[in-house]
């Protein structure tokens, strides 16, 4: 989104309206105001909303059943969620989060709550207004903020700005500006302190932080960059040196960590409490509220179970005492124990810190403590020091929550070089593989052409002999018998050799590129079988003007070998039928032969595999598995499919011939 987000405020009250819509625009939000549940369905049919805050109790309408449609309005898909009410019952909390609720904010609130609330949920969705280039300016003197303010915004620069540290801590961790320019001298916590608690803070400490001062002192200047400081600008020196220091430290920020920062230390926090005496209840509240704390009551443990399953909170505090009158009991101790047992079983929630609230009883807090209470907070002592105790427990567990994520970055950063230090090594060996492989692979070959050359020989005498043999009239019937029968073998074992041959040449991908003309070839293929066996009556048909670019040598094998199966497997059908044919970018080999079961299709292409017996119809079990090579190493792709007694049919393609 570009430009202000957008609040739609719903509520019957003219002051709860005008209150937020105050607070909204001074946080930089447009908003939109509802006193009906009438008016607020026209407006989410109207416009989109980045935030839409619903009152529970309307004139007119349920703020739950508002809740509900606004998310059935396409419009309101991404709006962040906030239902108001001042019903204390955690039942009513529970249904409305239950409902679709982002967050349940009880009456009276505190309007800066709900602003950071806002948006630290629209930073959770990634809303872009989120990520705007703003500078905080925390100054107590509103003249130089208003002279800060006007230079830094003619520079093209967003400002916030704060009058004290404390707020401007808060507005830090609610807006996440670009950088921060810090008065050294301020009311309260001084500038120093103000950049060592963002220091602290895993969401803020890689914000450039920039520190005002009006001492010329050397060793001010060393104090103020041992604080945390990126840099330091003398109130005395021109305008110039302060943009030109900031744009410095915005160029030298450091990118953003790999795994999500924990939540700012210094945002919105929600306290649970149950069980505790109303009179200190209320004291409580107003104390905590004064941080900048939501606190939530739950009269009950089954109730605060159900709260702490709909939403956890970010600290619990747990009454020792019975809920009216300041007497212990041990009844209330026994179920306030009981309850922090409870809390702490849940895997998801004890991690939370969990303060326990009694009287001056030593042995209560030692029970307490016992069953896993984090803290235990007299009565007595007022809120002023629980809230204390809150503030510590919440930096304490922030401080885990960052160890926590910078273990998972060191250990996602171990598993990825780990992954890396695997691929790499992976690769070294598969190149020795590789290495190893080719040279295998030179020494098969070379030892292949040996073979080759020392067996054709002997088998071509063989071949010579038998045939003059055979040709000779003086030959008998039983001796030609016998030479038939070698010769078939010598001739087959010639043609596994080199069926091996052509196998190992299309494995290597040695490959001439050439227009081949494929009727042509399958033309002397088809000449070539009817002079081997002028005896076989079998219709060919080839396909006129077949190209494609090859190998032409590796081509005609295909073809021989294809026809070679169709004609061999059709020598027993009446009618014999072999078509070569293409269409629609495939070529084809048909024939009405033997075929083979369906389900078998996938064997055929394994070297040696063999669906029929071999005395059926022999052969070497190579010759398909050196067609599949040849295709393959071409860029094509071969399948075949049949049925017994029906024929079979081989489907391949070869890559088109260049016009």
């Amino acid at each position: 989104m570009t430009g202000a987000d957008t609040v739609l405020i719903v509520d019957d009250s003219l002051t709860v309206r005008m209150d937020l819509d105050e607070v909204f625009a001074e946080a930089g939000f447009r908003t939109v105001l509802a006193a009906t549940g009438a008016e607020a369905r026209a407006a989410f049919q109207r416009e989109r909303f980045d935030v839409i805050i619903l009152d529970v109790l309307l004139p007119d309408a349920d703020g739950v059943d508002l809740l509900r449609d606004a998310g059935e309005v396409p419009l309101q898909a991404g709006a962040v969620r906030i239902l108001l009410s001042s019903e204390a019952e955690v039942k009513d909390r529970v249904r409305g989060l239950a409902t679709g609720a982002d967050e349940y904010v009880g009456k009276p609130y505190d309007g800066h709550f709900v602003v950071a609330r806002s948006r630290e949920l629209l930073r959770a969705r990634g809303s872009p207004a989120s990520h705007a280039r703003t500078v905080l300016v925390i100054d107590d003197s509103p003249t130089f903020r208003a002279v800060v303010t006007e230079a830094l915004e003619e520079a093209g620069y967003a400002v916030l700005t704060a009058g004290t540290g404390e707020e401007g801590l808060r507005v830090a961790a609610d807006r996440r500006p670009s950088a921060v320019i810090v008065d050294g001298m301020l009311p309260g916590i001084d500038g120093a302190t103000v950049i060592r608690r963002i220091r602290l803070d895993a969401a803020l400490r890689n914000l450039p932080c920039l520190l005002l001062t009006a001492s010329d002192d050397y060793a001010t200047e060393l104090q103020i960059l041992d604080a945390g400081a990126d840099a330091f600008v003398r109130k005395q020196d021109d305008f110039a040196v302060l943009l030109a220091k900031l744009a410095a430290v915005l160029r030298q920020t450091a990118a953003t960590l790999p795994i999500d920062a924990p939540r700012g230390m210094h945002g919105p926090k929600k306290v649970l409490m149950i069980g505790a005496d109303p009179g200190y209840l209320a004291q409580a509240q107003a104390a905590l509220r004064e941080d900048g704390y939501e606190v939530v009551v739950a009269r009950h443990a089954d109730d605060a179970m159900a709260m702490l399953a709909a939403q956890p909170a970010d600290c619990v505090v747990l009454g020792a005492v019975p809920a009216f009158g300041a007497q212990a009991s041990s009844q209330a101790v026994a179920e306030a124990r009981q309850t922090c047992e409870r809390i702490k079983d849940v895997p998801g929630l004890r991690d939370i810190p969990l303060i326990m609230v009694g009287v001056e009883d030593g042995a209560v807090m030692l029970s307490s403590l016992s069953s896993g209470a984090d803290d235990y907070v007299r009565t007595v002592d007022g809120p002023g020091t629980l809230r204390a105790h809150v503030r510590a427990h919440l930096r304490r567990k922030h401080l885990q929550d960052e160890s926590r994520r910078i273990r998972e970055e060191l250990l996602t950063r171990e598993i990825m070089a780990a992954e890396e230090r695997a691929a790499r090594d992976a690769a070294e060996a598969r190149a020795r593989m590789v290495d190893e492989l080719e040279w295998r692979n030179r020494e098969l070959e070379a030892f292949s052409g040996s073979v080759s050359h020392d067996l054709r020989a002997p088998l071509q005498t063989i071949l010579g002999f038998t045939e003059q043999i055979l040709d000779d009239p003086d030959t008998t019937d039983r001796a030609r018998r016998d030479l038939t029968r070698i010769h078939g073998a010598a001739w087959r074992m010639a043609a596994l050799i080199e069926s091996l041959l052509l196998l190992a040449r299309a494995s290597r991908g040695d490959i001439r590129r050439d227009t081949v003309d494929v009727t042509a070839v399958a033309t002397e293929v088809v000449d070539d079988f009817r002079q081997r066996f002028p005896d076989r009556a079998v219709t060919a048909v080839i396909a006129p003007g077949m190209t494609a670019s090859g190998d032409v040598e590796l081509v005609r094998v295909v073809l021989v070998n294809l026809f070679g199966n169709a004609w061999k497997f059709t020598g027993r059908t009446p009618g014999a039928r072999i078509e070569i044919g293409y269409a629609d970018g495939v070529f084809h080999v048909r024939d009405n032969g033997a075929g083979f079961p369906a389900d078998k299709a996938d064997q055929l292409f394994r070297p040696f595999g063999r669906l029929h017996a071999n005395d059926d119809f022999p052969g070497t079990g190579i010759g398909l598995t050196t067609v599949w090579r040849i295709i393959d190493r071409h860029g094509g792709r071969i399948w075949a499919s049949g049925n017994p007694g029906e024929g079979a049919s081989f489907n391949f393609t070869l890559p088109p011939a260049e016009p």
